[in-house]
């Protein structure tokens, strides 16, 4: 799976308990209709992948969702999901290369003889 868009934010590398686990955030706005706020996160040696990228880059990152089941102190099941990158990679800009560009307006003459009521050259 991937999620695509611009980094609105990249978290600093936080380290967790005696054995040293190290995580750090980042968060992705989607560019869709309704843009998305997606926080995706890079564990261990995965971290240091976020090094070269800044807010404001458009990337791709391929992800992993990833499901935890707890039991608290209460005897009661709670359920976590979590979004972990494993790559991330900058995107580059769609270039309008693909059509020829339009001319301004201004380079089209108006119609200036437009008989309103010359509307039957329809072939229906």
């Amino acid at each position: 799976m991937e999620v695509q868009g611009r980094i609105k934010m990249v978290g600093e590398t936080q380290t967790f308990g005696s054995n040293g686990f190290r995580k750090r955030e980042v968060v992705v706005t989607t560019e869709e209709q309704y843009p998305q706020h997606i926080m995706v996160e890079f564990v261990q040696d995965k971290c240091d992948l976020l090094n070269s990228y800044k807010e404001g880059q458009q990337v791709k990152i391929n992800i992993n969702l990833r499901g935890r089941e707890w039991v608290n102190p209460q005897g009661e099941t709670k359920y976590f999901n979590s979004i972990q990158g494993w790559r991330i990679e900058g995107v580059q800009a769609a270039a309008s290369g693909d059509m020829p560009p339009v001319p301004p307006t201004e380079a089209f003459e108006p119609v200036s003889d437009l008989n309103e009521g010359d509307n039957d050259d329809l072939p229906f």
